[in-house]
């Protein structure tokens, strides 16, 4: 007999786990169908219903037992050889047979059975059966008989039942078919993993969303499992037991009930009843984790030529940390959308997340997708409130104030919180800070004022107040005017680009530069003298060199005495001011790509914070522009100059690229590693992918283990200057074909061969003899297997392959039915 695979089932596990309402092989109509002449390793386990009762002249009943239903597809002879598992003499197995052909509920007497005890009959072992040696055809019980009686002669067609029974012991047995009879084959799993894979994956897109449950069709995977077999049914189902005995078949779609989940297919014959196994798992796509982003916030501006419109520019990917919540930025893409049907659209890339200008006023909802990176179909939505919040009003306020501190020089304290109210139109919830210059006060950067007591340093002196909203942080300036009465002497002021170098706030003053503006209108022949402190100038102490360095960096007040004939006529201050430089990148780097030409490229300035100040351009094209476009390598420089007046100069260097002239493509196919190198030429450095303009990318020009067939090859300018394609050829030829008519593999034609790429090739092909049995046209189907319209058997042919290059190849493969 053949063997074809082992059929295992061990009914004593198979009790525990199955329902209540579960029905077990133990009685005639819920025989288990033994298929494929194969080993059986069983178990038994008590008794459904007693039928053996005046059934057979072995004098037996059921105690422990299993029914099984042998269906022959041939002639010939029928026997087995039942061991139990426990070589004691003590364990005793028996078995009956009935049929050909009865009905369970009319069984009739059995035709074969052996209730030989085997201690009690003194045999060597406790194996029982049927076999062709023996000559009885009923033995038994007790000590009666040898435990084996004759084997059957059957017909094909013929069903036999043969129920084993354990009266005496614990352990399972094996039943080993022998004879020449062969039983039905059971149904196979057709799928493939690799080709069909059977294991459902799916996104959880039924309500409630993210509970990991939703909808499959189950039935998705009955074509793969059934392949082109003919009366096959697939079932489904949650558990093998059920599987087994053929139970609560499942429906689709199906909701899974854990996740992942496994699932039992049964795959049945409809005539013979012989069933296969096979399982697969249902996985439900949760979509993508993230955390809800709080609103974005921004204040109105003047940027857009309105203050007061409720519309300014948002960076909306700034909140992509808050929605990744701690992932991989890369697992993960998030897009925002201005509508939820945008947001819906995979291919809808929405708004721009770098710089979004919000088009309805103060207060707008967008929605934000997030999708799985490897999966656009799982993704997740919310929402991103956008706030415009409004500018406080601001209003310019004067304060008018003796010069009440005794010393006649101008300078006074001032109260600057009085005006409070005037400055904020008393409006609740503002804060007031005080700044010497719009810069500082625009930056929050500049030198702190107490407002409850300060001193003015030049009369009259123009502060700037700071209005903040204390719950949006909103703020405007306004102009607060400070005057006393007049002195006699001036205060002076000494400005100076940081340009020494060392860009530290420091620099090195000529301090009688500030004579003219200290003395001016005031007698002659006075003499001044310059002081660090109002007291050193006071007590006439450590004068300062005409070359002074400041020691406050940036601003520092300084003090200038004035006297006439040595007594103080008057003692001001001199600021020294060092005005910051240009926060410039002096040398950058660009790319021009060749093959854009003329199409310009942009060089910008790249003032670093460039809000702080207004500049100038002057570049050396002679535009003065921020930005400038050219369209042919070189070097570029621009001249950035502040507000202040101080500048830097700029260089770029603008480098030429190109994207790849692919010169020519070396394949070497036909073998066992096809391999193809591409030739290119070009002023870029390149990188090259196959088949997909996405990649992957790699820096070596060849590829290895190409498969046969049709190509395109990709090169890619690494500085962007675009990828060129070239579609190739590599000639091979499949090992085997199965010209059975089922749409798979049902004819032989070489690879790499079409009307473009090499169209003239000559293909002959021959049986082992070398008899020529066709010659193929390169641009046909292929050989169908047959010889003048003559099927042919399986087996290897041969061919010989001209190829229109010239090459002539020779092989083998294989005609399978």
């Amino acid at each position: 007999m053949k063997h074809f695979f082992k059929l295992v089932l061990i009914f004593c596990a198979l009790a525990i786990s199955l329902s209540v309402q579960a029905q077990y092989p133990t009685d005639c109509i819920d025989a288990v169908i033994v298929c494929g002449n194969s080993t059986v390793n069983l178990n038994v386990s008590g008794i459904g219903t007693q039928e053996l009762n005046n059934s057979n002249t072995c004098s037996s009943r059921e105690n422990n037992s299993i029914w099984l239903q042998v269906s022959l597809v041939t002639d010939g002879t029928l026997g087995f050889t039942l061991k139990p598992n426990s070589s004691s003499i003590q364990e005793d197995y028996d078995f009956f047979v009935f049929g050909p052909n009865v009905a369970c509920n009319n069984i009739g007497q059995a035709i074969r059975c052996s209730t030989t005890n085997p201690s009690s009959a003194g045999l060597v072992n406790n194996h029982t059966g049927m076999r062709a040696t023996s000559f009885d055809t009923a033995e038994g019980p007790g000590p009666d008989g040898d435990s084996f009686v004759k084997w059957l002669t059957v017909s094909a067609g013929d069903t036999y039942y043969i129920v084993i029974d354990r009266p005496i012991g614990n352990s399972g047995f094996t039943l080993e078919w022998t004879g020449t009879a062969e039983f039905s084959s059971p149904p196979v799993n057709a799928s493939n993993p690799i080709v069909t894979p059977l294991n459902l994956e799916k996104c959880d897109t039924d309500l409630p969303y993210g509970d990991g449950f939703t909808s499959f069709n189950l039935e998705a995977n009955t074509p793969k499992i059934k392949g082109a077999q003919n009366n096959v049914s697939v079932t489904y189902h949650v558990s093998e037991s059920d599987a087994n005995i053929n139970q609560n078949a499942l429906t689709s779609p199906y909701t899974n009930s854990s996740n992942p989940q496994k699932i039992i297919a049964r795959i049945t014959n409809t005539i013979t009843g012989c069933f296969e196994l096979a399982d697969f798992t249902l996985t439900a796509n949760l979509g993508p984790n993230f955390q809800a982003p709080s609103p974005l916030q921004e204040c109105d501006t003047a940027l857009d030529g309105n203050s007061t419109n409720g519309r300014t520019t948002f960076k909306l990917n700034s909140k992509n940390p808050e929605i990744l919540k701690g992932q991989d930025p890369s697992s993960l893409s998030i897009t925002y959308h201005e509508s939820l049907a945008s947001a819906n659209t995979s291919s809808d890339t929405g708004v721009n997340p770098n710089s979004y200008y919000n088009s309805v006023p103060y207060q707008q909802q967008l929605y934000v997708r997030i999708e799985d990176a490897a999966n656009k179909n799982c993704r997740n939505i919310t929402t991103l409130d956008l706030i415009v919040n409004a500018l406080p009003l601001a209003f310019n306020t004067s304060i008018l104030q003796c010069d009440e501190d005794g010393v006649k020089d101008g300078r006074t304290i001032f109260n600057l919180s009085q005006v409070e109210q005037d400055l904020t139109g008393n409006t609740p919830e503002r804060s007031v800070s005080y700044y010497f210059t719009n810069t500082e006060a625009n930056s929050g950067l500049g030198s702190t004022i107490d407002g409850n007591a300060f001193k003015n340093t030049e009369n009259p002196q123009l502060l700037y107040a700071k209005i903040t909203n204390d719950v949006t942080g909103c703020y405007s300036l306004a102009q607060l005017r400070l005057e006393v009465s007049t002195t006699s002497a001036y205060d002076a002021v000494l400005n100076h680009c940081d340009d020494d170098g060392e860009e530290d706030g420091h620099y090195t003053f000529t301090l009688s530069d500030a004579d003219a503006q200290v003395l001016r209108g005031l007698p002659t022949g006075l003499e001044l003298f310059y002081y660090q402190t109002y007291n050193d100038a006071l007590l006439e102490v450590d004068p300062l060199p005409n070359s002074f360095k400041n020691a406050i960096p940036y601003s520092q007040t300084i003090y200038a005495r004035v006297e006439n004939s040595n007594a103080c006529y008057g003692i001001s201050e001199v600021v020294l001011t060092v005005f910051e430089m240009p926060n410039v990148q002096l040398v950058a780097e660009a790319i021009y790509c060749l093959n854009t030409f003329p199409e310009p490229i942009t060089l910008y300035s790249d003032v670093i914070d460039p809000t702080s100040s207004t500049y100038t351009y002057d570049w050396s094209t002679g535009e003065t522009t921020s930005e400038i476009l050219v369209n042919a390598p070189g070097s570029y420089s621009v001249r950035i100059t502040n507000d202040n007046g101080c500048y830097k100069d700029r260089t770029i260097n603008v480098s030429p690229s190109n994207s790849a002239t692919i010169t020519d493509i070396n394949i070497s196919d036909a073998s066992q590693n096809n391999m193809v190198t591409v030739l290119v030429t070009g002023e870029g450095t390149y990188e090259y992918a196959l088949n997909s303009i996405n990649g992957p990318y790699q820096d070596e020009a060849t590829f290895e283990n190409v498969a046969s067939g049709f190509h395109k090859v990709y090169v890619r300018d690494t500085n962007g200057c675009g990828i060129s394609e070239q579609q190739i050829s590599v000639i091979g030829f499949p090992k085997y074909f199965t010209p059975n008519n089922d749409g798979i593999n049902d004819y032989w034609q070489v690879d790499g061969v079409n009307d473009r790429f090499q169209p003239k090739t000559t293909i002959y092909i021959f049986n082992r003899m070398g008899k020529l049995l066709k010659q193929l046209n390169p641009l046909s189907k292929g050989w169908d297997g047959t010889y003048i319209g003559e099927a042919l058997s399986s087996d290897d042919y041969w061919f010989s392959i001209t190829i229109q290059d010239g090459r002539t190849l020779k092989g083998h493969f294989t005609l399978k039915r």
